[in-house]
């Protein structure tokens, strides 16, 4: 499943109301960690259909980042039935990644 732009706009369309888990990496272009998950997480997208994953860009969405209190980033944050359920800051290996959306 490809990897959905997350934003103010459609947030609560693709997360808070979606059917099915989903994993929203908060990142920045400058942040190096970032840089290292973003193509596990995209991975992870592509090998797995029961979670739906999605990308805030924490400098053009401040106000997401901020009302889930994203303070360092990587963040990983799982929401399940649009409650955040699951969190994780940094960088991780992919199969860290693949238990954090199992559990």
């Amino acid at each position: 499943m490809a990897v959905v732009t997350i934003t103010s706009e459609n947030f609560e369309q693709e997360v808070l109301k979606s059917e099915q888990p989903v994993l929203v990496d908060f990142w920045a272009s400058w942040c190096g960690p970032c840089k290292m998950l973003s193509p596990i997480v995209d991975e992870v997208a592509e090998e797995t259909d029961t979670v739906k994953v999605g990308k805030v860009n924490v400098d053009e969405q401040q106000n997401l980042a901020g009302q889930f209190q994203v303070m360092s980033i990587p963040t990983l944050i799982l929401f399940k039935g649009g409650k955040a359920v699951k969190r994780s800051v940094g960088a991780m290996p992919k199969a860290d990644v693949q238990a954090f959306i199992q559990a």
